[in-house]
């Protein structure tokens, strides 16, 4: 399993944003996460990952910085972090966590918590939450940074997510959380008033019907029940993927109900989500590189169930 680095020389940045640089590494795409590799200039000196881009396959569209030998050398840690992310791997590194000396409720009074097999659920999810304060809960199964997501940092500069949180090997929230549990407690603790929680943008897959990034869900509706929350699923539905699995209802939305233990709430015709396309003016909505015109279906259900949530929602 060994890694693909390249040095190269920053000669462009393309987009800043607080936790996430566009930019190119002699002129090929270049994603980096300064959090993790300290600040990055034009002319710096850098090592990148390119086995992704060069294999065509996850974040195939661009390289990732891996370490910026010009300023990102003997970088101090996060003042008072002892809880590794990624641990026993070559990017390991600390992180504050917000389990760490708070008081977590034993419950979440029936707080609805919806999950989604794919990013792109996310935004028609919280636009129909809009209203409520929302807290969005990023779990592994597909990119890890929560800062490489567009369609969050727009969903919080409109005010739908008022709360980011980074699970397990996610990193970059608000607050980073060990596990789903400690999540949703913390997300309560903060005076959310709905969870929506998704894998990063892509996602892990191969092929099979257990075998992607989008059973993430499976724990996440478990624990919401466990927990004395309402779990909602925010069902894959397509009426134009080309690929049989997908058109219609997913595997993904059939295999996560065949295995969760508890009883799920899935959106069905009694929702009206005819206003969507409204709801979700000026958010950024693409599903597998289809936009709401392409592929409305896939909106609608993820919206619906939103709706659903903020019904249940106290």
């Amino acid at each position: 399993m060994p890694l693909s680095l390249r040095r190269g020389s920053v000669t462009a940045i393309t987009e800043q944003h607080e936790g996430l640089l566009r930019l190119e590494v002699d002129g090929k795409p270049c994603a980096a996460y300064p959090r993790l590799t300290g600040p990055v200039e034009v002319g710096d000196k850098v090592i990148v990952n390119v086995q992704a881009r060069e294999l065509g396959l996850g974040s195939g569209g661009f390289d990732v910085l891996y370490v910026n030998l010009t300023r990102g050398l003997d970088l101090e840690p996060e003042h008072g972090a002892h809880v590794m992310k990624l641990p026993y791997t070559p990017l390991q590194f600390a992180s504050l966590h917000g389990e760490e000396g708070a008081g977590l409720p034993s419950g979440l009074d029936g707080c609805p918590v919806v999950a989604c097999t794919l990013h792109s659920q996310v935004a028609p999810v919280c636009a129909a939450l809009n209203g409520l304060r929302a807290a969005y809960v990023q779990v592994p199964g597909g990119a890890l940074p929560v800062d490489l997501s567009d369609a969050v940092r727009a969903l919080r500069a409109k005010g739908l997510v008022e709360l980011t949180i980074g699970v397990g090997a996610c990193f970059g929230g608000d607050i980073d959380c060990v596990n789903v549990y400690s999540a949703l407690s913390l997300a309560r603790a903060r005076g959310a008033e709905a969870v929506v929680c998704a894998i990063g943008p892509g996602i892990v897959g191969t092929g099979t019907s257990v075998g992607h990034g989008g059973m993430a869900a499976v724990e996440v509706l478990d624990a919401a029940a466990a927990m004395g929350g309402s779990p909602v699923l925010a069902v894959r539905t397509s009426e134009t993927d080309l690929r049989e699995r997908h058109r219609g209802v997913s595997h993904h939305a059939e295999e996560v109900l065949r295995l969760c233990a508890t009883e799920v709430g899935v959106a069905g015709d009694g929702v009206d989500a005819s206003g969507w396309r409204e709801a979700c003016r000026d958010l950024p909505l693409s599903y597998m590189g289809r936009g709401p015109d392409d592929d409305p279906s896939f909106f609608a259900a993820a919206y619906a169930a939103g709706l659903l949530a903020r019904s249940l929602a106290g």
